[in-house]
């Protein structure tokens, strides 16, 4: 009887199978095998979890000890406002705050400014002075919970406001815990919530790494943040590539400021987008922490180990949730929720339902809440470290997507580093064109979205929408002014004056800073003051 001759294995993909494509562009095959991940060294690019180059997970045990942490980010209309939609949070199993602040709070102006008018607590709370602060976390003890602030060009003055009043607490700030974003290179490549030129601007998050590490040693001083630039259109790649990018430049200058790498590389920490691609988010995620353990050990060589670690918090994508049949939103919101827990997150924030269509009610974030919690508690994914360690899949993305980014960071070194590839306008445009290839897939229906261009609904019932009243712009607009008519004004000004003068000097402005809040300068104020030195940042050009 003849022998059957059994066919060689495929030495490459058929043709067909090249049609399928990740965002990042990597071609995925029909199934994965051991040829797929053959010669990928296990010491090398893996390790077991709590061990260098960290791909499985930073800790050996993750989540069996403690879950990551829960934060649902928060915060509208008032101070008050906001105290109250935080205490329920808090009831309801919330393990950390976070918080969003309106737009002029954002770009350093205050609600009585004529630039504010109709934008005052709109998409997170409004902020103007100390007194704000003081309502935002009225009856919450600042030394008991961990606190994320999302912020980027006032970050110096949101967290001088935070330090004032856990000091009126009577807390110590060696004990205070939470992340202040501080990330504001990323707003010049996607998001826009700038004030200053990039330089100073730099400057500014680098006073914050040097303050902290002195004076606060358990705050995260910078989450830098792939989370808006992934919402912008970003592919997977890039948003690995460009925020290590970043964070590499972030090291840099605080090097520069004379830090020592191990004094403040332990509490950076970064902010990623959990996406729709459940595979490849995972993927990202583990080649995010390996890349970055990789680069910090050649380019620096701490001797802490933690100086290597890539701690990061996840948001699900927004830009993935619908208008239309916004109940679809909270499959998106879970099957991303599993990817950044699968891909090892230190701490978690889960859209609502609503979202696409306006702030988040109160019911809709707590089953926003409630999708982490049964994640946590009850699919078991939770119990092992890594649980998806060893598929052939996710090992050969991981490892293409470490290459590739690592090719994008090479592009940028080339230009001299972030900085001076967001000034010839690289990042800016390599988001573009992914944003634009993938709407094109949408509207060509090569991509679907469920609810949007394949399987809609003639009918949809109706969602509640949460909406601000138009009085608490006034009530907030008469706050701050009645504040700067009862102050001390020669304290105002004397605080004032003497940052104005810190800047000049070029010293570190916490300090400073820290005295104008104490003092009731507004956040407004201080924005100028620093305006009057440094200018403001225009499209027309980086200065």
């Amino acid at each position: 009887m003849a022998t059957e001759t059994k066919p060689a294995p495929p030495t490459a993909a058929p043709a067909e199978e090249s049609e399928r494509r990740t965002s990042s562009e990597i071609p995925v095959r029909r199934f994965y095998t051991p040829r797929d991940v053959a010669g990928l060294p296990y010491e090398e690019t893996l390790g077991d979890p709590g061990q260098y180059p960290y791909t499985r997970g930073l800790y050996p045990d993750m989540y069996r000890k403690r879950p990551w942490t829960m934060r649902q980010y928060a915060g509208y209309s008032s101070a008050a406002e906001s105290n109250r939609r935080y205490r329920y949070l808090l009831s309801q199993g919330t393990t950390g705050l976070s918080v969003a602040f309106d737009l002029p709070t954002q770009i350093g102006y205050d609600s009585d400014s004529p630039v504010a008018r109709g934008e005052v607590g709109r998409v997170g709370v409004a902020i103007d002075s100390i007194e704000d602060m003081r309502r935002l976390f009225d009856g919450i003890p600042l030394d008991r919970v961990t606190t994320s602030m999302t912020i980027n060009a006032t970050a110096a003055i949101l967290l001088a406001l935070y330090l004032a009043v856990a000091e009126e607490q009577g807390a110590a700030w060696e004990r205070l815990g939470g992340t202040v974003q501080n990330d504001i290179l990323k707003e010049y490549a996607a998001r826009g919530t700038y004030i200053y030129p990039p330089k100073p601007s730099l400057k500014l998050v680098t006073d914050i790494i040097a303050f902290c590490a002195d004076r606060v040693p358990k705050w995260n001083t910078i989450s830098i943040s792939g989370y808006h630039m992934r919402e912008a259109g970003s592919t997977a790649v890039q948003e690995v590539a460009f925020t290590l990018a970043n964070g590499l430049a972030y090291v840099r200058a605080a090097l520069d400021r004379g830090l020592d790498i191990d004094e403040f590389a332990p509490r950076l920490s970064f902010f990623f987008n959990a996406h729709n691609n459940f595979l490849e988010e995972v993927a990202k995620y583990r080649a995010a922490r390996r890349l970055w353990a990789e680069l910090v050990r050649e380019r620096f060589a701490p001797k802490d180990p933690r100086s290597l670690w890539l701690r990061f918090h996840t948001q699900t994508a927004g830009s993935t949730l619908t208008a239309q049949q916004p109940q679809n939103n909270v499959v998106r919101v879970a099957i991303q929720a599993l990817a950044a827990v699968c891909g090892g997150t230190q701490s978690l924030h889960t859209n609502s339902l609503d979202e696409a269509l306006g702030l988040p009610t109160e019911e809709a974030a707590r089953l926003a809440l409630r999708t982490q919690q049964v994640i946590a508690h009850e699919s078991g994914v939770a119990d092992v470290a890594d649980p998806l360690g060893g598929s052939y899949v996710i090992e050969a993305w991981t490892e293409e997507i470490v290459q590739r980014a690592r090719d994008y960071i090479r592009r940028i070194d080339e230009m001299g580093g972030a900085l001076a590839g967001l000034e010839r306008g690289f990042q800016q445009r390599e988001i573009a064109d992914a944003a634009y290839r993938y709407q094109m897939a949408v509207e060509e229906k090569r991509e679907i979205v469920v609810g949007v261009n394949a399987f809609a609904a003639d009918e949809e019932l109706p969602t509640e929408i949460l909406r601000i009243d138009p009085a608490a712009e006034r009530e907030q607009v008469e706050r701050v002014r009645a504040l700067r008519e009862r102050r001390d004004p020669q304290r105002a000004a004397t605080a004032i004056q003497t940052l104005t003068t810190a800047a000049q000097e070029d010293r570190n402005l916490m300090p400073a800073i820290l005295d104008c809040v104490r003092a009731e300068v507004t956040l407004g104020e201080i924005a100028d003051a620093l305006r009057g030195v440094y200018g403001e940042y225009t499209e027309a050009g980086l200065e």
